[in-house]
């Protein structure tokens, strides 16, 4: 056998530019896309509950119950405001896809970033983001986080590690690929979950971003919403694949299909995604399949849907009915333990209710301020000339 040689291999025709060598491909995980996945039939006589092989510990399955109370809870109440004309622009809920949000966010570490869309509040929650926040927010009071700048979940908190999302979603990919670059060129450590639905899947932002994580190996966490429908548009009308997750493979990076009504399911996986992107592992993709019970807004009236359908996710597989399920029947907590977080629960919406409703309005010039950098750029009054 020939000793091999420890020269750098030379391009042919050209002896003075070494090749460099390709990296070393990294272990990737197995990928779990399965064409027979359907959470959303039980077998017959089955009633559906959670995932039975967890790591979370009794205190974190209870504190993962009541993120999803909360949720549900602050949501409703933000329809009862909005009812009372108190809401200024629309209320978009992410009723019957709680537990993708709440899960996949609890699964990561403090110094993590998130970017949601505006029907993952559970997420903004899990984050750190007080309900009292979110009610001045969706009020523009003074005292919500963008002063009544911007409305519902579009603000973001860097100590929080909350990146606030873009109306035009598929955006958010490539704005944290860029946050994950200059960490890694600051040398900081931390990984990055962006949700985005069936129907930004389909924008070339997404596209684009994906790629560009997925080259550079960077440690982002996709997680693909299947809440069946894009704004009206059902998913089989503007994307061909059966599974989101098919998309991964343009890119040569790991996916994952997760039950996305199940909360502990979701935490697992996306507990073993980030393990495997915080170790150099790059690009995650997840793809939660699940059901908005909501319209796109409240001014929705959901025409679109077929009758029954909404009724027959509601009746068979709410992710909150499920969790409860999992958490007596595997002795978690009692009838009586869940009625007290609740109770818990309840009396903070009400308080943080009262407090963002006695915010007052924003004085107008405010929203002068704030617009770029006032330590570098004065404020942004309107030109005299256009005064008149």
């Amino acid at each position: 056998m020939a000793e091999q040689s420890s020269k750098p291999e030379t391009r042919p025709g050209n002896s003075k530019k070494p090749h460099r060598r390709r990296r070393a491909p990294v272990p990737r995980f197995q990928m779990r896309v399965s064409t027979k996945y359907e959470p959303h039939k039980p077998a017959e006589g089955k009633v559906l509950t959670c995932s039975s092989e967890t790591s979370l510990k009794p205190n974190q399955l209870l504190e993962l119950y009541r993120y999803l109370k909360l949720t549900r809870l602050v949501e409703e109440r933000l329809v009862n405001l909005y009812r009372q004309t108190k809401v200024v622009g629309g209320v978009f809920r992410s009723l019957g896809q709680e537990a993708t949000a709440v899960g996949t966010c609890y699964a990561l570490q403090q110094q993590d970033f998130i970017t949601p869309l505006i029907r993952d509040l559970g997420a903004v929650l899990v984050k750190g983001i007080r309900p009292r926040e979110i009610f001045a927010q969706y009020m523009a009071k003074a005292w919500g986080p963008s002063g009544g700048r911007d409305l519902n979940i579009h603000f973001g908190d860097m100590e929080k590690g909350f990146i606030g999302p873009i109306s035009h979603l598929g955006d958010m990919i490539p704005v944290m690929t860029g946050l994950l670059l200059g960490a890694r060129m600051q040398k900081k450590d931390f990984v990055a979950l962006a949700y985005i639905g069936d129907g930004g899947m389909s924008t070339g932002a997404f596209h684009e971003g994906l790629n560009f994580a997925a080259v550079q190996r960077l440690p982002l966490i996709v997680v693909a919403e299947h809440n069946q429908y894009a704004y009206s548009t059902p998913t089989s009308l503007q994307t061909a694949v059966h599974d989101l997750a098919e998309k991964a493979a343009g890119y040569g990076i790991p996916a994952h299909i997760v039950d996305g009504n199940d909360v502990v399911a979701c935490y697992e996986v996306a507990k073993h995604a980030a393990d495997f992107a915080r170790g150099g592992g790059g690009a995650v993709l997840i793809e939660a399949k699940t059901y908005r019970r909501k319209g796109h807004a409240e001014h929705d009236d959901q025409r679109y849907v077929a009758p029954g359908e909404i009724e027959w996710w509601e009746t068979h597989n709410d992710p909150i009915d499920r969790f409860e399920k999992y958490l007596l029947g595997r002795k978690v907590a009692t009838n009586e333990q869940l009625e007290e977080i609740l109770a818990g629960v309840n009396k903070e919406i009400d308080d943080d209710c009262a407090w963002a409703e006695s915010s007052p309005m924003p004085d107008p010039e405010q929203a002068a301020y704030g617009v770029f950098d006032n330590s570098v750029v004065p404020p942004a009054f309107r030109p005299k000339v256009l005064e008149n």
